[in-house]
C-alpha cells in the first residue's frame, strides 16, 4: 500500500482514528476528511512527514465530497449518527460518497455500516443502513460493505458509559438483559478496513460481518465490566414493560435510551451462521479480557493502585 491515497471520510472520530493508524503502518497516504479537519489534527503525529492530509467535507453536501475524494485510489466511508436524521447521513450521505468516488474512478471503496442493517428493520437506525447499503451497491458495485457489532476501544462510547454507571450507583437496571452482543475490538475493525483496502480482488463487492470472539447477554456483559472494575452493585433486571416505558420518554434531555435503541435491542447483534467475516480477511479477532482492563482500571475505586492491592 505504499503511496496509496486513501480518502477517510469521518476520519477523526473514535473508528476513524484507528483506520488512520493502520493505513498509516501499511505505507498508505491518508486523507482525513471531516466536517472541521481541525478536529483531526492530532493524527499529524502518528504518520510520517508528508503521511497525512486534512480536508473538509460533509456528506450531505455533494461538492465538498467530491472535492474531498478527487485523486484518491481508495475511499472509506466511516460516517454514521446514532440520532437525528438518520436517512439524511445513512442513506442520502452513503450515495453521495459512493457516486463521488465512482465518479472520480477511485479503485476501492469500503462502506463500513452496522450488524443489524436491514431495510425491513423496525428502527430507524438499522432500516436507514441497510438502505444506506443498497444506496451504495447500487453507485458502486463492488464496493466492500463492513458490519461490524458493537465497537469497543478505549475512547468508546459502550464499555466505558457502562463502567461509569457501575462504578458510581449502587444499583444498576438492567435493559433486555437476554439480548446477545458480540462486542469487537476497534482496532481488529480498522485491520478489515487496511485489509479490504490492501487486497481488493479478496474483499471486492462483499459484505463481511464483523464480531469479536466473546458472544454475552447483555447481564452477563455488565456482570464481566463489574468484576473487571472490582464493584459489587446490585443488578435489577427490569421486565419489558418496565424497558419499554423508559424508552418512551427518550426524546428527554438525560434519558437513558432511545425508542429507536429500544426497537434495536429487541433483536441479538451477533454475526450471522453464515456471514463472511474476520476469518475470510485473515484476521483474528481480540477478546474483550485482552485489552479493555487496561483502560477500565481507572474506574476502579483506586484505580490502578487499586488493581495492585486485589492481586
Amino acid at each position: 500500500m505504499n503511496n496509496t491515497l486513501v480518502t477517510v471520510i469521518g476520519g477523526g472520530g473514535f473508528l476513524g482514528r484507528y483506520v488512520a493508524q493502520a493505513l498509516m503502518a501499511r505505507g498508505a497516504r491518508v486523507r482525513i476528511a471531516q466536517r472541521d479537519p481541525r478536529a483531526a489534527w492530532f493524527l499529524k503525529s502518528l504518520g510520517s512527514l508528508g503521511q497525512t492530509q486534512f480536508v473538509g467535507a460533509d456528506v450531505t453536501k455533494p461538492e465538498t465530497v467530491a472535492h474531498a475524494v478527487a485523486g484518491s485510489d481508495a475511499v472509506v466511508n466511516l460516517v454514521g449518527i446514532l440520532s437525528g436524521d438518520f436517512a439524511r447521513v445513512h442513506v442520502a450521505g452513503a450515495r453521495v460518497v459512493a457516486e463521488a468516488a465512482r465518479a472520480a474512478g477511485v479503485e476501492t471503496l469500503v462502506h463500513v455500516s452496522a450488524i443489524g442493517a436491514d431495510p425491513a428493520s423496525p428502527s430507524a437506525y438499522g432500516r436507514t443502513k441497510g438502505e444506506g447499503e443498497a444506496a451504495v451497491r447500487a453507485a458502486f458495485p463492488q464496493a466492500t460493505i463492513l458490519r461490524p457489532s458493537i465497537v469497543f476501544g478505549r475512547e468508546d462510547q459502550f464499555l466505558n458509559r457502562f463502567a461509569g454507571m457501575i462504578a458510581s450507583a449502587p444499583l444498576v437496571p438492567v435493559l433486555r438483559a437476554q439480548t446477545r452482543f458480540q462486542p469487537v475490538f476497534v482496532g481488529d475493525v480498522a485491520d478489515a478496513v487496511a485489509a479490504a483496502i490492501a487486497d481488493p480482488e479478496l474483499a471486492a463487492g462483499k459484505t463481511f460481518e464483523l464480531g469479536g470472539p466473546d458472544v454475552l447477554t447483555m447481564a452477563a456483559l455488565l456482570r464481566w465490566i463489574a468484576q473487571t472494575i472490582g464493584r459489587k452493585p446490585m443488578f435489577l433486571e427490569l421486565p419489558d414493560a418496565i424497558g419499554g416505558l423508559i424508552a418512551a420518554g427518550g426524546a428527554l434531555p438525560g434519558a437513558p435510551i432511545t425508542q429507536d435503541q429500544w426497537k434495536m435491542l429487541q433483536h441479538d447483534n451477533v454475526v450471522g451462521s453464515a456471514a463472511v467475516g474476520f476469518a475470510d480477511l485473515k484476521i483474528a479477532p481480540t477478546p474483550l479480557a485482552a485489552v479493555a482492563p487496561t483502560w477500565l482500571v481507572r474506574y476502579r475505586r483506586n484505580g490502578r493502585f487499586g488493581a495492585r492491592a486485589a492481586a
